[in-house]
């Protein structure tokens, strides 16, 4: 039985569960889930996932995973290699600090269902949901610029090979550039990092745009 991820194209934590994916070498059936359509809140994925989230994880032997952080976590302790995490405990907890920099304190201010609560409890136009996602993720980017310049430097977050911290961090610069077209060239290293993603298979793999239901 392969894996199968139930995923939405656009979204930031389907966007760096892929990438983990991708950088483990896995092969895995993709089902779409039209976040647009409310179709995370239907019956059938509901009995996956209470929560009404992407991504979630069926494993070849029939468990699902929710969450992408545990996901990702799973992915490495099942599949170690390569490896996402550096071996030295200081670097890990710094890479995670940067991953979760991201997973924690700016994706889930812009995720979709704040942004709806926004405009229509608090009557925010889009210009109003754009100036309130850039706020957190100009403040998110401007400290993690700061915490890689502690790092050992590039081309990815924490070195030669891409981490954890790249996982996270590649799919919130998309986000941030194509829907709200921040000029990523304002942070050096997370500029950096975005064109080693560029280059990178696995990352090009797991892209928005080269998913089955991208439009």
């Amino acid at each position: 039985m392969m894996l199968t991820l139930y995923n939405y194209w656009r979204s930031g934590t389907s966007h760096r569960t892929r990438i983990a994916l991708a950088l483990k070498g896995l092969d895995y059936t993709y089902v779409p889930v039209e976040l647009t359509a409310a179709a995370q809140r239907e019956a059938d994925f509901l009995a996956r996932n209470p929560q009404g989230l992407v991504p979630a994880l069926e494993t070849e032997d029939g468990e699902t995973l929710t969450q992408s952080m545990a996901i990702i976590e799973w992915l490495e302790e099942t599949h170690p290699e390569p490896p996402l995490l550096p071996k030295d405990p200081v670097a890990r907890a710094k890479v995670r600090a940067i991953a979760n920099a991201v997973a924690c304190d700016i994706h889930p201010l812009g995720n979709l269902r704040v942004l709806q609560y926004l405009r229509k409890e608090y009557a925010q136009d889009d210009a109003g949901v754009a100036e309130w996602s850039m706020r957190w993720i100009k403040d998110g980017f401007g400290a993690i610029e700061q915490m890689l310049a502690d790092g050992p430097g590039g081309p990815w977050c924490w070195g030669k090979e891409p981490t954890l911290a790249d996982v996270c961090l590649v799919p919130q610069i998309y986000a941030a550039v194509s829907r709200y077209a921040l000029d990523i060239r304002y942070y050096r290293r997370l500029a950096e990092i975005d064109m080693a993603a560029a280059a990178h298979p696995a990352f090009q793999a797991a892209h928005p745009t080269r998913q089955p239901d991208a439009r």
